[in-house]
């Protein structure tokens, strides 16, 4: 299952401003985050028709492949999206239309594991990143937990399902 709203809060980094933290939750993209491993792969359809790549870091990533539910304080998920095209090229060689590959980058949602910080939406924070740049709506935002409440709780809130 997809993750529509995938944020988690990450520790300030040196250098860095109040401006490129989520104005909800105040999370923010950690450095280096697009060299973190794959949890999973995901395609949307319907009005999204995107494709995902989830990635997490090394709490993360151990949480999934034990199975350890709640996940531990720390934990952060990262899911990059893109829109879905085919892709002309591959389908020219395969001589049918049967691939398809990342089109434009339309955002990418953290999650950011603290169940002290974040006790009123399950343990988590959340942000959005358009175009490279902060979400700053509070609106948007506001819809990332009372969306991850509809996953099982068992589950952590958490849609992903770890893709070994």
């Amino acid at each position: 299952m997809a993750v529509t709203c995938v944020l988690a809060p990450a520790p300030a980094v040196a250098g860095s401003t109040d401006d490129d933290r989520s104005a909800v939750f105040g999370v923010k993209l950690p450095a280096g985050y697009r060299d973190w491993q794959l949890i999973s792969v995901t395609h949307e359809a319907g009005g999204l028709n995107g494709i995902r790549a989830i990635l997490g870091n090394d709490v993360a990533v151990r949480a999934f492949r034990d199975g350890t539910r709640p996940f531990p304080d720390s934990a952060i998920i990262i899911r990059l999206a893109w829109q879905y095209v085919a892709s002309a090229e591959n389908n020219a060689v395969f001589g049918q239309a049967q691939s398809f590959v990342p089109g434009a980058a339309t955002n990418v949602q953290i999650s950011v594991k603290d169940s002290r910080r974040y006790a009123g939406t399950g343990g988590w924070g959340y942000g959005q990143f358009e175009d490279g740049k902060l979400s700053r709506s509070e609106a948007l935002l506001g819809t990332c937990a009372s969306c991850h409440d509809r996953a099982a709780k068992a589950d952590d809130f958490v849609f992903t399902r770890y893709a070994p």
